[in-house]
């Protein structure tokens, strides 16, 4: 007695299913994180002259800002989405332990003390929650809120600001409006520098006119 040898097997009648379901998978994936427009750019930053690379999605005045998803210093996930309704200064910093970050934290620190409350200015950067929980109790941060990139890294990857050859974000500000719409974009040119304060500033009182 032969068996048919041209029977179907389960796997063979499952095997259409299951990959269109792995390509549909794919697909929602890259297109929530941006995965296909993911590019690497150069002559845009440097490093006390060094030319660096960055990576990610990059985003431009007029775009919507991607919803990335962030830890707060309690270890808490936030979205960007969450401050919708306000105006949003997002700083991002390589490290809050350095001294240009630090001073720039401070100084954005000071400055929204001149801006309304419906104007919430954010700094992100790769530290752990931990370092950014110690370093604010320290430098008596009140109006600025740290978050961290580290453990979805969507910030650098989604916002285009990831330094290929370490791994931080660079250092950039936007000003973000009430709908979420990029109003204002600077990429500081050296790592180093600090961002035209006064600039940012003035975008985001003009979104409140």
């Amino acid at each position: 007695m032969t068996t048919n040898s041209r029977r179907p097997s389960l796997w063979g009648a499952l095997r259409p299913t299951l990959v269109a379901g792995s390509l549909l998978a794919c697909v929602s994936s890259c297109a929530e994180h941006g995965a296909r427009d993911t590019v690497a750019r150069t002559n845009i930053v440097t490093m006390r002259g060094k030319p660096l690379t960055l990576v990610g999605t990059p985003v431009q005045v007029g775009d919507v800002a991607p919803d990335v998803r962030l830890v707060a210093n309690d270890m808490s996930d936030k979205r960007l989405s969450d401050y919708r309704g306000k105006v949003v200064i997002l700083s991002a910093v390589p490290s809050l332990d350095t001294s240009v970050c630090d001073k720039e934290t401070r100084t954005f620190n000071e400055k929204a003390a001149e801006l309304p409350g419906d104007v919430v200015v954010l700094t992100v950067s790769m530290d752990l929650p931990f370092a950014q929980r110690r370093w604010c109790g320290a430098a008596g941060i009140e109006r600025v809120v740290t978050l961290s990139d580290f453990k979805y890294r969507e910030a650098g990857d989604r916002l285009g600001l990831r330094i290929q050859e370490n791994q931080l974000l660079t250092r950039a500000v936007m000003v973000i409006d009430q709908r979420g719409v990029i109003r204002f974009l600077e990429i500081v040119p050296d790592v180093s520098g600090e961002p035209d304060y006064d600039a940012v500033l003035n975008a985001a009182k003009a979104l409140r006119g």
